[in-house]
């Protein structure tokens, strides 16, 4: 029997948004889909629900793909393809297998030549990159810095110093509910020649997104509490 797809299929980062910014391709996948992986079962069915599709939610298959996934249950959770059936990963919130688990998926299908499909769609990380006006001929993505204070401060120090020996610029993020925590630490111990990117709220109405010195910064107050947020730096001033 022929093999099914695994599509990854790109989810809004703001609510809202999903007429503006989600494409004909994906909802077309969408629609002739029956079998999904996603980290929050009741965020994807949310989801497909706003893109007004003529789905029936209940008709759909629907299994957890999160951080605590195993390579080991792949087998299982992907089983459909082997049957002939496509299966879509919905992130969160963005691109699939971009800080995000669906890459465990990804690698199983990769060994079992299963045919992977990514789909376009919006990015935080990109997007913030391109709004920074930094290099984008290289640069590096690091996810999410650590929680323990020292150990987060030892980290944009080191960022700092990649940024200035590579010439590379450095994105990060953070859990949103510590956004203002890591600007504090951001503004502390960056030199204040750094320049720093933040890009908040990306597609939303109230999007975000300004490039300052970290000198400049200090003398700004700006709340990021519980709200999605990118940053960038760069030293090549």
């Amino acid at each position: 029997m022929k093999k099914g797809k695994l599509y990854l299929i790109p989810n809004v980062l703001a609510e809202g948004t999903c007429q503006e910014i989600i494409s004909p391709q994906v909802k077309e996948v969408i629609r002739h889909t029956a079998y999904f992986l996603a980290e929050n079962l009741r965020t994807a069915r949310r989801y497909i629900s706003s893109l007004k599709l003529g789905l029936t939610i209940e008709e759909l298959q629907f299994e957890v793909l999160d951080k605590k996934t195993k390579a080991t249950n792949m087998p299982q959770l992907l089983q459909p393809i082997f049957d002939g059936q496509d299966i879509g990963i919905i992130s969160e919130a963005g691109c699939p297998g971009i800080a995000d688990p669906g890459a465990v998926a990804v690698a199983f299908a990769h060994q079992n030549n299963i045919q992977v499909v990514p789909l376009s769609g919006p990015s935080s990380m990109f997007m913030a990159l391109m709004g920074a006006g930094f290099n984008g001929q290289s640069f590096t993505f690091h996810g999410y810095l650590p929680i323990d204070k020292k150990a987060r401060i030892q980290a944009i120090k080191t960022l700092e110093s990649e940024s200035s020996q590579y010439r590379r610029t450095q994105l990060f993020m953070e859990t949103p509910f510590r956004n203002n925590h890591l600007l504090e630490d951001l503004k502390t111990h960056l030199h204040p020649n750094t320049k720093l990117c933040i890009a908040k709220n990306l597609t939303a109405k109230d999007e975000f997104i300004q490039t300052k010195t970290v000198a400049e910064w200090r003398k700004i107050k700006i709340d990021l509490h519980k709200i999605p947020t990118v940053f960038v730096l760069d030293t090549n001033y």
